[in-house]
This record gives C-alpha cells, structure tokens and sequence, in this order.
C-alpha cells in the first residue's frame, strides 16, 4: 500500500471522528439547560446570609492588624519596648521579632477582661441565635469603647469632636466610633512619647559621664557609645529593668 494511500485513508478517519464529536456535542447542548449561580440562601427571619457572613469574616480576617493596633494596648507597648532598645544602644537586640511578639502576648493579658466581656454580651448571644450580627457588633463595640475612653484624653476627643462638626454627646455612648478610634490612638502615642523620653534619662546621663571622662583623658577617637553600652546593659541588668518596665506598663492600664 502506498504512502499517498494511507495518508488518505488517515484524513478519512480523523474527519469521520471529528464528525462524531461534534454531534456529540451538538446532542449534549440541546439537553444543556444552563449553569446556575446562587449567591444567597435562606436567612431565616434574621441575619446575614451564608456568604455575606463568609465575606465579612474574611474582611475581618484582612482588617484584625489594624485591628489590633489602632484599639487595643499594643500601639504603647511596642512603642515603649522600640524607645527601651535605642535607649540601651542595642541597635536590633533585642530583635523586633521578639519585641512585636512580646508587645502582642502583653496585649493578650491586658485586653483578656474586655475580650470577656465582648465574648458574654455579644459573641454568645449571637451564636445562640439570640441575636443578629450586627446587633452582635454594636453590643461587643460597647466594652471596647469604655475601653478606649478609660485612656483617651479629652482634649483628643475634643479635636475630633470638632472637626467632625458633632454635637457635644450626653454620655460616652452617643460618641461614634470614628472619633473614639483615632482619640484614642494620638492619647497612646502621646503616653508612650512620654514614657520613652522618662526611660531615656537614666541612659543618657551615662553617655554624658561616659563622654566627659573619655574628653578629660584624651580619647577623642574612641567613640563614647562603645563605652557606654556595656555600662548601660550592666546597669539594666543589675536593677532587674524587664520586670520594673513591662510591670510598669501593665499596671498603667490597671
């Protein structure tokens, strides 16, 4: 049999395949009635549906650092321990690993009560059925509100106060949360400034010690920050300076 012959044949066979595919597919398509798409399902007689509940928890779940720096005791822990490290000249030791993982367990301690609270008045009620979602969030908004006020200066709120153009409040309740949030953040950098310009002091009178000696012998080259390190670290060290500053900065929240 010739080449020209079997080459025949072969098309042959490969078009009377793609003929049957195609009226396979043809058969297929009128039985086809279409591909249905449900976004939603049944809500019962309140609350969000399955999906809206997935997207809100996965909103969350992208919002929870920012979250948890902007309402919660972590912005002047990490804050302090950040002052702490420059004070002592360490430069990255401790790391900033340790530190943000320190700030965030002392966090944990320090906002247990109001996560408590959230969790009995709001989380509970609303996975017993007992009440919406979003009620659920105004009711766990309300722990954390007292919360923030606790440390929150007036004069901060004041300044939101007044350029949001809201009214003076009745209580504490009445203020929205768009204006306890960023009081509350400008109140913790201001504590935190404070309390890392009170840690600098101690240190930096050893500098000055350290630089007057070295000045007074003639050592001009030698730069005074070596010196002053090792006696700095002594110094922390001999008045046990984790306990005093980490126990300083729980019971300011106390």
């Amino acid at each position: 049999m010739s080449r020209s012959r079997l080459k025949t044949r072969f098309i042959a066979l490969s078009l009377i395949l793609i003929g049957m595919a195609l009226q396979a597919a043809v058969a297929a398509e009128k039985d086809f009635s279409g591909i249905e798409l449900r976004i939603g399902g049944d809500t019962g007689k309140s609350g969000l549906t399955t999906p809206l509940q997935i997207l809100v928890l996965l909103t969350l779940l992208s919002l929870i650092p920012a979250i948890l720096v902007s309402v919660t005791s972590f912005t002047r822990l990490v804050i302090v321990a950040h002052f702490l490290r420059q004070a002592l000249g360490t430069q990255t030791m401790p790391p900033n690993q340790v530190l943000v993982g320190l700030s965030l367990f002392l966090t944990f301690f320090i906002m247990q009560p109001v996560a408590e609270k959230m969790n009995q008045e709001a989380l509970q009620p609303m996975l017993d059925g007992k009440i919406t979602e979003m009620q659920a969030l105004e009711q766990a908004s309300g722990p954390l509100r007292q919360f923030m006020l606790r440390y929150t200066r007036e004069k901060d709120l004041a300044l939101f106060m007044n350029m949001a153009k809201q009214p003076r409040p009745r209580d504490a309740r009445d203020i929205p949360m768009r204006i306890v949030i960023p009081s509350f953040m400008i109140s913790e950098l201001k504590t935190a400034f404070q309390i890392g310009f009170a840690l600098f002091i101690p240190f930096l009178v050893i500098d000055m010690v350290v630089a007057s000696i070295l000045l007074a012998m003639g050592m001009m080259q030698l730069p005074p920050v070596v010196v002053s390190t090792p006696f700095k670290i002594l110094l922390f060290v001999m008045v046990d300076g984790w306990n005093l500053v980490i126990g300083s900065l729980v019971k300011s929240f106390y």
